[in-house]
């Protein structure tokens, strides 16, 4: 017989964060194995939300997600008075008010390893304490965060290939890692939540925010939203491989917005991976890769949180960006799409229209603005984090440190994506270019990479440049030239 397990606290409080589901959650787990009566609670922090447009499409995907949360704690609960307590205010204020006034003597919560998260998570520390109560954190984002892959020396991995070889090591040497959390044993546990907090979930109105687009994106919210999507990419993952860098095909997971707000749990979706990897599936093999590229990014941030605000490689630091009126107005072209290179033009569209942009091509309009238009990274890196809804600090920076040759890579600084030749190889008959900049659809398969090359197409077309579609704001081979120059003080350093 299995030994009776005497919970530690008599009431205990779980705070959601980027962990928006009631399955396999580690905090929530713990919090019921450890305490006799559980509360949940989710903040709509101010902290947070106050510099966020009113029309903010994360907003409203979390917003329906919780209504999703609050079902599934319902029904594990099996009784209506369970579920979430929804508050708004300042996060840690909140938190700290209402474990006063449910009596908890522990708050449970996980781990989130942006710097501004870590700063509030100490604040909150220290608050329970004066209260006399604990905060237990745990680790639930990723398979291995912080120092749980290192180097044999004992530091962070700065280069991918050798952090993947000792991430696969770690977990085919101790299957635990990539277990689910079995929450639904312990379920008992949730409490009825007390008459004052049974109100429904403030609506987006009442948060100060409308509702967007969301509904037509085919996304899905919550956990139900994510297992469908899941199962979607199940029956394609291997595929994978093949299919993923090309825009107009159906690729991709599309799950990182599910991943970024914890709506599936990363260790089911790394665990498959890995089951049908080892099982000679290619294109899981790739996918699983893809997620240990998304921890890696996070103990990059952990280790090195400089770069929110600088280069990864110091070096990089010294580079004379373009700066000054013309700089400007690039920019303000490749944000709006109006460079005059299609295939760049329609993937900053489809972020603007849709808050997501497919994974090849943010490599290509990143490696655009930085090594074609000559613009710090900084600056796309922000545009990003204002419109993608699967924002991740992590992966985000990563991403464009990457693409700007300044980030954790072995690749020399002068890899420079060529977006003609890009969107010819992924896109060669134009289909993504055509659902996202339609003024250019009656081009030829030939044409639509390089309008500006087939004069006497554009003419019987009735396409004039300039009124119709942008003329090319820079001339790639001078641009490519003149980066390689801006980059020449980074060897020079060297």
């Amino acid at each position: 017989m299995t030994p009776t397990h005497m919970p530690q606290f008599s009431s205990g409080l779980v705070w959601f964060r980027r962990d928006l589901r009631a399955h396999d959650q580690a905090a929530l787990y713990h919090a019921l194995r450890q305490c006799k009566q559980v509360h949940a609670v989710f903040v709509f922090d101010t902290d947070i939300l106050t510099g966020l447009p009113r029309h903010d499409r994360r907003v409203e995907f979390i917003h329906e997600s919780l209504q999703a949360l609050d079902a599934e704690l319902r029904a594990l609960a099996g009784h209506a008075q369970a579920g979430l307590i929804v508050c708004h205010g300042a996060g840690v204020a909140e938190i700290a008010r209402l474990a006063t006034e449910l009596r908890v003597q522990a708050v449970f919560t996980n781990h989130d390893d942006e710097p501004a998260a870590i700063a509030r998570d100490l604040k909150a520390r220290g608050q329970l304490a004066d209260l006399g109560m604990a905060l237990k954190t745990f680790k639930d984002h990723v398979i291995f965060e912080r120092d749980e892959v290192l180097t044999q020396s004992g530091t962070s991995y700065g280069v991918f290939t050798p952090y993947k070889r000792a991430w696969l090591k770690k977990a085919q040497q101790d299957p635990f890692y990539l277990r689910s959390y079995p929450v639904s044993r312990h379920a008992r546990a949730l409490a009825a939540r007390p008459a004052s907090h049974r109100q429904p979930i403030p609506n987006l109105k009442d948060l100060g925010f409308e509702a967007t687009n969301l509904s037509t994106l085919h996304l899905g919210a919550g956990s139900p939203g994510g297992r469908a999507l899941l199962e979607d990419f199940e029956a394609r993952m291997q595929h994978y491989g093949q299919r993923r860098d090309f825009p107009s095909v159906r690729g991709p997971s599309y799950l990182s917005v599910h991943l970024r707000f914890g709506t599936v749990s990363i260790r089911e979706l790394a665990r498959r991976a890995f089951e049908r990897s080892q099982n000679g599936d290619a294109g899981a093999e790739v996918w699983l890769s893809e997620l240990i590229w998304r921890d890696f990014y996070h103990q990059i941030l952990y280790h090195h949180p400089r770069v929110v605000e600088r280069s990864f490689k110091p070096e990089y630091d010294a580079i004379r960006w373009a700066q000054g009126k013309t700089a400007d107005a690039h920019f303000q072209a490749w944000c709006e799409g109006r460079t005059g290179y299609p295939l760049v033009d329609a993937a900053m569209a489809q972020i603007n229209q849709t808050g997501y942009m497919h994974n090849r091509l943010r490599m290509v309009v990143a490696s655009f603005l930085t090594k074609d238009l000559g613009l710090h990274w900084q600056r796309g890196e922000a545009y990003f984090a204002q419109q993608l809804i699967d924002f991740d600090l992590a992966a985000n920076n990563g991403g464009w440190q990457w693409a700007a040759s300044s980030g954790c890579d072995a690749q020399p600084y002068f890899r420079i994506f060529n977006p003609i030749s890009q969107s010819e190889k992924f896109d060669p008959e134009g289909k993504f270019i055509k659902r996202y900049v339609p003024q250019l659809s009656a081009l030829s398969a030939k044409a639509i990479h390089a309008p500006w090359e087939h004069p006497l197409e554009l003419q019987s077309c009735g396409i004039v440049l300039g009124r119709d579609y942008p003329a090319p704001i820079v001339d790639h081979a001078q641009a490519r030239a003149q980066t390689l120059a801006r980059y020449a003080v980074v060897k020079k350093g060297n």
